[in-house]
């Protein structure tokens, strides 16, 4: 199996393990996969499926365990908690009307988010090309597995993130990891123009995910999913769109599954972007023949981003699937993210933009009664605490008040108390 890097735009190829980010060009750089004459791949799921009984870290992770189609790094190169051993919850049918709901939630990776399957593969890059130190521009997410995964590699690790629009959930984890944190006045576009250029001045590998080799790591998202529908392959995979990163994956994921002969259908990919931080669901409405910026503003912080750097990839991934791109406001956001909470699951805001968008999918009747569905769950519910408090003390507006469950004062009388667990009883 040989890799190299490819140009999206002009085709142009350059080798993998030299850190690169961009094409002279200025495109997006992919990481191909190349199957060889000598190559066998009909036996990739029985390994996969070998490797759960294994207690060696590289095949605990859910993502070095499909390394295959990773990276072949040895156990003693690569770094990990282990990650991306995530479930996949059934939801009940109320929730959409169809045939069968699931949603995967990366929220439980050790950093509590999607982001540590791409930090793996990226902090042990920036480990074989000799780095002392990474760098990233992040909403919260990235950074908090930034800081994680750099000081477990012993590397120094510099962040920067907008002034005021982050959630202190993610500020605090980068904070206790050992991070430089910087905090740059402006949104994420702002922070992530300005990562670009101290990366490159600085030679600090940088680990957005611009990165092409980040998003090998988060391609086992889609892996690992339909590993554990059995490889029953669904009509559907929802899932939140900020910088395109996860969206870019998933497609290439089906992509070279597919044509290495591991499945023989895909499912249809939708979108969903937040009303206001929306330049995707603009350029899906008119046919992408026009792409622009703009000025992101949403509850769901980790999407709270105008200029995806992974556009161009992002609408590859939608044309192969035949996919779509939906929007959805805050309220709906927060409404559904409610109904996650309430299963004992449990969201930040930006994950259930999936579960509203495809309520909206579901209305328009573009997802079917007969569909099978999953929906992505990026974040953990601690990841936005401030969001949930707010949302449950009656401070957003919009919000039905038999969605709230406002915390009730109550005096320390043992009368008063016994009368208020009767009528909770009787409820």
């Amino acid at each position: 199996m040989k890799r190299i890097l490819k140009c999206v735009k002009c085709g142009r190829e350059y080798p993998v393990d030299v850190p690169r980010y961009r094409c002279d060009c200025g495109g997006l750089l992919d990481v191909k996969i190349t199957k060889e004459k000598k190559d066998d791949f009909s036996h990739l799921k029985e390994v996969w499926e070998r490797r759960k009984c294994s207690s060696k870290p590289i095949d605990q992770s859910g993502v070095w365990r499909f390394r295959e189609l990773v990276y072949p790094f040895k156990e003693n190169e690569i770094v990990t908690f282990p990650e991306g051993k995530t479930n996949l919850y059934k939801l009940p049918a109320y929730l959409l009307d169809v045939r069968a709901l699931y949603a995967k939630h990366e929220g439980e990776n050790p950093t509590g988010s999607f982001k540590d399957r791409g930090m793996t593969i990226g902090i042990s890059f920036a480990k074989k090309f000799g780095y002392k130190m990474v760098i990233c521009a992040s909403t919260g997410n990235t950074s908090a597995a930034l800081a994680a995964y750099a000081a477990r590699a012993g590397l120094k690790a510099v962040v920067f993130i907008p002034d005021g629009k982050i959630a202190f959930g993610k500020l605090s984890q980068a904070l206790a990891y050992g991070a430089k944190t910087l905090q740059i006045q402006g949104d994420f576009d702002d922070a992530m123009k300005v990562v670009q250029e101290v990366a490159a001045k600085h030679k600090i590998y940088l680990l957005n995910s611009l990165n092409p080799i980040r998003l090998e790591g988060q391609k086992t998202i889609m892996i690992h999913t339909l590993e554990q529908l059995n490889w029953n392959i669904p009509d559907w995979f929802v899932l939140p769109g900020g910088n395109l990163g996860n969206t870019t994956a998933f497609g290439k994921a089906l992509m070279e599954l597919k044509e290495f002969g591991i499945i023989d259908r895909v499912p249809r990919l939708a979108v969903i972007q937040a009303k206001n931080a929306n330049p995707f669901y603009l350029a899906y409405k008119n046919g992408f023949k026009e792409f622009k910026p703009v000025k992101a503003e949403t509850v769901a912080t980790a999407i709270r981003i105008g200029n995806p750097v992974n556009y161009e990839k992002a609408k590859r991934s939608i044309l192969y699937t035949k996919g779509v791109v939906e929007e959805v406001s805050d309220r709906e956001i927060m409404i559904a993210k409610s109904q996650i909470d309430r299963l004992g699951i449990g969201c930040e805001p930006a994950s259930a933009a999936s579960l509203a968008g495809a309520k909206k999918l579901r209305k328009k009747g573009i997802i079917k009664k007969e569909d099978t569905v999953v929906i992505l769950l990026t974040g953990h519910l601690l990841k936005d605490p401030g969001a949930t408090t707010d949302f449950h003390l009656g401070k957003m507006e919009g919000i039905p008040k038999s969605a709230i469950n406002m915390p009730e004062k109550i005096e320390n009388d043992p009368i008063k108390i016994e009368d208020k667990i009767k009528e909770i009883l009787q409820e």
